[in-house]
């Protein structure tokens, strides 16, 4: 009687479909240089989506850019996506509020999208409008949710970018009254996540030229902005932005007239550039396990100076937060500035 039990459990095993976890989606944003075309040839095949920063548009909702003919053909021939973002040029506020308030700019606007995405065979398009005023909140959102029945219609996605946002109350200090303000309250998080396809969150530029030196996206604040965000959107719903380029603060000179103004800055660098400033400066580079990331410290002409790093040991960190979460996948910023690392990683 046993051995039939047995041989049973084994021919339902045998014919039972084995449940896999569902495919991690990868996006990449993509810039118009050579080392991030030169990173989208190499790596094309690890890549799900690409989003190159395409699009812009202007208060009366006329549209205008393109996306390099060299990324259309590349992503058709390994059967990735291209889901160009559009954006308010400069981010400027006073420009956007202006379209959404406007009907006849909206439909215009909407209009130029369909017809771009049916004209190059895009999967999507991507939202990116920033500096978004939180008296804008219903007109942006109902903007979103006029663009994505349109392009539903034809076929096509829509989905968001998001600034990070790690909970409901604006912050401690006046500076993050100003970010609630004017980048992150007006995302009405429910009604994008019902409108559209999929939001990705930009949990990166945690610490700014605006802010003292810090991690560009440290753990602990990640998975805030994580827990906050799945209150309002599902997790297949949800892309984790994930940064690649290291940031320096340093000391830069402004003039302006007759004024010379010192004053606190920092900048982006791929990860080699920032690799080889530290060596210049034979500065020790810190894992600081609290944050899962790297940083390191030195002098130049008596000011210090700092770099904080992202590798492929800060992608797997947050990499493990995607998996855990049960995230839809992740959201790169931006291709060709990567510790070369990361792509072994995602093998």
């Amino acid at each position: 009687m046993r051995a039939h039990v047995i041989l049973l459990s084994m021919l339902i095993a045998a014919t039972t479909p084995v449940l896999s976890q569902k495919k991690i989606e990868h996006l990449f944003y993509y810039y118009d240089h050579p080392d991030s075309y030169r990173s989208l040839v190499e790596h094309i095949d690890q890549i799900s989506i690409v989003a190159p920063g395409a699009y812009s548009v202007d208060e009366d909702g006329v549209v205008w850019g393109s996306v390099d003919p060299r990324i259309l053909k590349l992503a058709q021939a390994h059967h990735v996506g291209v889901m160009p973002l559009i954006a308010n040029p400069g981010f400027d506020q006073e420009m956007l509020h202006k379209l959404l308030i406007n009907d006849e700019a909206r439909r215009r606007a909407i209009n130029s999208l369909v017809g771009e995405c049916k004209r190059y065979g895009y999967s999507g398009i991507q939202f990116d409008f920033e500096n978004l005023n939180f008296n804008d909140r219903d007109a942006y959102s109902q903007f979103y949710t006029e663009t994505a029945k349109a392009l539903h219609k034809g076929g096509f996605l829509l989905s968001v970018a998001v600034v990070h946002r790690p909970e409901e109350y604006p912050g401690p200090t006046k500076y993050f009254k100003w970010m609630h303000t004017n980048w992150r309250a007006g995302y009405d998080l429910k009604a994008l996540a019902q409108a559209g396809d999929f939001i990705s969150v930009m949990t990166y530029s945690q610490h700014t030229r605006r802010t003292p030196p810090g991690p560009n996206a440290g753990l602990p604040w990640v998975q805030k902005n994580i827990e906050y965000f799945l209150r309002h959107v599902p997790s297949e719903k949800l892309s984790l932005g994930i940064p690649v380029a290291s940031m320096h603060w340093y000391t830069i000179q402004d003039d302006e007239l007759y004024h010379v103004n010192a004053r606190s800055w920092s900048s982006s660098l791929a990860y080699n550039d920032a690799l080889g400033m530290a060596e210049r400066y034979d500065a020790e580079i810190v894992w600081l396990e609290d944050q899962g990331v790297p940083y390191t410290m030195f002098e130049n002409g008596g000011l210090f100076e700092y770099i904080f790093f992202e590798n492929a040991k800060t992608f797997e960190r947050k990499l493990e937060l995607v998996k855990k979460n049960r995230l839809r996948g992740f959201s790169v910023w931006v291709l060709g500035r990567e510790d070369p690392a990361v792509w072994e990683l995602l093998k």
